[in-house]
């Protein structure tokens, strides 16, 4: 856990990448030293048991014979090595030595020696003499060559006093070359510290020019570490909150346009309803003529409670305030609900509404959802199509059922195919004046309710050839 007064100092990035990188190797040379001081410590002390146990082999090879003992420990004391062959129970047989003199081991070194195991350690304090030195001693047992019994052991000894003076020049040189690496660490941490720094001021600069609104900023990365994907990451989110931008203000735009437009359709119907009260009021309009006069002020608000409701409707799809009732229907039912429905409009507006067959389709989805879904798409084909027709089909698919609705339009652009679904988009603005007029939320409505249901609608169109929506109802789970 970080303790809290570090985590309230302000040091500067620069430094805490120096500090990191120098803390790290600084810490590795340590481990290193340390670790190659022990190992060498380690290897000399072994080279050096294994040398003392091949004295006391070659002495056991000799037969214990004195004249042979002797011989080797004049050549083993010129190299401050001495041994002593002791007895099956620890007592001195070579060399001459009083009596009392015994090996300074315990019982159960001794069942290992028995048992012809080697022994070997290291004494801090003092050798087998009492000479107060570190000195490493070696354990063999030898056997009798009839019986093989445990005939005693031989006790091989030297001092580690050079071990410890190389050990101590050692330390010394990797000292030395701990101090030039601990320089070059410094160099090298400020080297790389500045590396990192100067590009996380690169990203902060950028972030500061975004902040500003410069969404054109992208910055150049190899994806080679945290950084790079990091400066990666940065250049999305600044394309992100370009294209957000650039719909921010297609959507204001589009608003506008659609206040503009919603201001017209209730200034019309209002104008006139607000004309025809004044004519009745002052007794203007003919006795022959009221009754038609509220007829057409019945129209006219019609006109502006299905502008106001779609408005809502939109917003209560988008913002999932409304529930649907989802069961199994026979799609030739609602079709010809809707197609009597609108059989007058249809006929307004000189085309035809061609029903496909469709008698055994069903379709899982909310009955008046549904409906309004397809009488949106209707509406629309009526707006783009002039003498011509309008056919709803459906087939049964792997995926679900899949209902087409189509014309043989006006049909439409690839960009215009883009933003047909967006809410307050006018693909043709030229017929927003029709009778037919659109607001801008036919389609928009459309795929909110397609997205509810967990359903998929795609559109294709060509210029002067028409277009197809296509809508594929899941089945029920």
């Amino acid at each position: 856990m970080i303790p809290k007064k570090l985590t309230k100092m302000k040091l500067p990035y620069f430094f805490q990448q120096f500090l990191g990188f120098l803390a790290v190797i600084i810490l590795l040379m340590a481990v290193t030293v340390f670790s190659l001081v022990l190992f060498g410590r380690r290897t000399a002390l072994n080279a050096t048991e294994n040398r003392l146990f091949s004295y006391a082999e070659s002495i056991v090879d000799e037969d214990l014979d004195p004249t042979q003992l002797n011989t080797i420990r004049r050549v083993l004391t010129a190299q401050e090595v001495s041994f002593f062959v002791f007895s099956d129970e620890g007592n001195i047989v070579y060399p001459d030595l009083p009596r009392n003199f015994r090996a300074n081991i315990s019982d159960d070194q001794l069942d290992q020696l028995e048992s012809g195991e080697r022994i070997a350690l290291t004494t801090h304090h003092e050798d087998l003499l009492g000479n107060p030195r570190e000195t490493t001693l070696v354990y063999l047992p030898y056997f009798n060559e009839n019986s093989e019994e445990f005939a005693g052991f031989i006790t091989v000894s030297a001092p580690i006093s050079h071990i410890n003076r190389q050990m101590e020049e050692l330390k010394g040189n990797l000292f030395s070359a701990f101090l030039i690496s601990a320089i070059v660490a410094i160099l090298m941490s400020l080297v790389f510290a500045h590396y990192q720094v100067k590009r996380v001021n690169r990203l902060r600069k950028a972030a500061h020019k975004v902040a500003e609104g410069e969404y054109t900023i992208q910055l150049e990365h190899n994806e080679r570490d945290e950084i790079d994907y990091l400066t990666r990451d940065f250049n999305r989110m600044v394309i992100a909150l370009k294209e957000s931008q650039d719909e921010v203000i297609n959507q204001e735009e589009r608003r506008k346009s659609f206040m503009q437009d919603a201001a017209h359709e209730m200034r019309t119907p209002l104008t006139t309803i607000n004309g025809l009260l004044e004519g009745l009021e002052h007794n203007v309009i003919p006795e022959n003529q009221r009754l038609r006069s509220i007829q057409l002020m019945r129209k006219e608000t019609r006109r502006l409670i299905r502008l106001v409701n779609e408005n809502m409707d939109y917003e209560n799809i988008r913002s999932n305030r409304i529930m649907l009732t989802k069961h199994t229907i026979p799609l030739s039912e609602i079709v010809e609900e809707i197609s009597e429905q609108m059989k007058d409009i249809v006929k307004e507006s000189s085309n035809k509404l061609i029903i496909g067959e469709m008698d055994d389709i069903h379709v899982y989805a909310d009955y008046d959802r549904l409906k309004q879904i397809l009488v949106n798409l209707i509406k629309n084909a009526l707006q783009f199509t002039n003498n011509g027709t309008i056919k709803i089909a459906s087939q049964f698919t792997s995926e679900g059922t899949e209902i087409t609705v189509s014309d043989t339009g006006i049909g439409m652009t690839d960009v215009q195919m883009e933003n047909i679904f967006e809410r307050y988009y006018k693909a043709d603005l030229s017929r927003t004046k029709t009778k037919f007029g659109e607001s801008g939320l036919g389609l928009a409505i459309v795929q909110q309710l397609v997205n509810l249901h967990g359903a998929k609608i795609s559109v294709e169109s060509e210029i002067d050839e028409g277009t197809t929506f296509r809508i594929l109802f899941p089945e029920k789970k």
